[in-house]
């Protein structure tokens, strides 16, 4: 069998769902409806934000951030989403895939670490409630926004970097509608302990210590909310994190029955692959907005507050 090194490969397959070719272009109707919410809501609460000086205050600041990167995740996986379903063009090249690899890897570790940022905004808000605007400057939120990003590009880069160093076969044929680390390594045919292991240390490093601060994080703000005496207070004070504890289940939900497939399902069927590649990548940027908008009084009124005005 022919095998080429990384200036040589020119070709790359996606896959759309095994065994439902046929029905490609109706499937591609709900998915491009779900696409355009998500990217239309989140469009929505930037602009919301944006528009209302009442909102420039720490909590939405990190809401704009949550945003901003799952609308990134929704564009970069939108070109070769369409062009599987609607166009049947599944070629992609080398190049091309590890562009989209990085970018997906990369939106997705900065909306772990944004969802980390705001349980520490919440922490912070609950414990120390007169002290919150002094902690939460403009110029903290900047930094903690710097090194979200400058975090997640430095640990992806390298991930791609080794990959471009693996050798593959003429024709290499993904399990996905898109590029993905742990796919691209199943196609190479050079080892790939290095890149396998640094892709474990990428993981750990981002969003298995996001995880493990988030639920320490949760931990003290439920010791301070069970120390308060009034049970009306108590209520109120956990309301205010009921968002972002949704945001986070819908973030690490998907991604962990992603994993434990990728880890244990070796004999799944190809299409629940796919459909938790999709529901991982998709189910955060549209349902985030939602859960915001419908449990986020401020982001409620103001966007009825808008809705209202066009129809005047």
């Amino acid at each position: 069998m022919a095998v080429l090194n990384n200036s040589e490969v020119q070709l790359f397959l996606l896959i759309g769902i095994p065994g439902l070719e046929h029905t490609h272009e109706w499937i591609s109707i709900p998915i491009c409806l779900l696409y355009l919410v998500a990217i239309m809501g989140n469009i929505t609460i930037l602009f919301i934000i944006r528009t209302e000086p009442s909102l420039h205050q720490p909590m939405y600041y990190f809401l704009s951030m949550l945003a901003f990167t799952d609308l990134g995740l929704s564009t970069t996986t939108l070109p070769t989403m369409f062009s599987v379903f609607w166009f049947h063009a599944r070629e992609i090249s080398f190049d091309g895939c590890l562009v989209q690899m990085y970018f997906i890897h990369v939106f997705s570790i900065i909306e772990s670490a944004v969802l980390l940022a705001m349980a520490f905004d919440r922490l912070v808000a609950i414990r120390a409630p007169l002290r919150y605007a002094a902690i939460l400057t403009n110029d903290v939120i900047i930094g903690i926004a710097l090194a979200i990003t400058g975090r997640a590009l430095a640990l992806v880069f390298p991930a791609s970097f080794l990959l471009k160093r693996l050798q593959y076969r003429p024709v290499n044929i993904l399990s996905y509608p898109f590029c993905l680390h742990q796919d691209l390594i199943k196609t190479t045919v050079s080892s790939r302990r290095v890149s396998s292991i640094y892709g474990l240390v990428v993981v750990i490093c981002s969003m298995g210590l996001d995880s493990v601060l988030l639920l320490l994080s949760y931990i003290l703000i439920l010791g301070t909310v069970l120390s308060i005496a009034s049970r009306s207070e108590r209520v109120k004070a956990l309301n205010t994190c009921i968002s972002h504890i949704c945001a986070v289940l819908t973030f690490y939900t998907p991604m962990i029955g992603l994993s434990m497939i990728h880890r244990y399902g070796q004999n799944a069927s190809p299409f629940v692959h796919v459909f938790m590649a999709n529901v991982y990548l998709l189910v955060p940027p549209l349902m985030n907005p939602i859960v915001y908008s419908v449990k986020t009084k401020q982001i409620r009124d103001r966007i009825l507050k808008k809705f209202n005005q066009q129809k005047v």
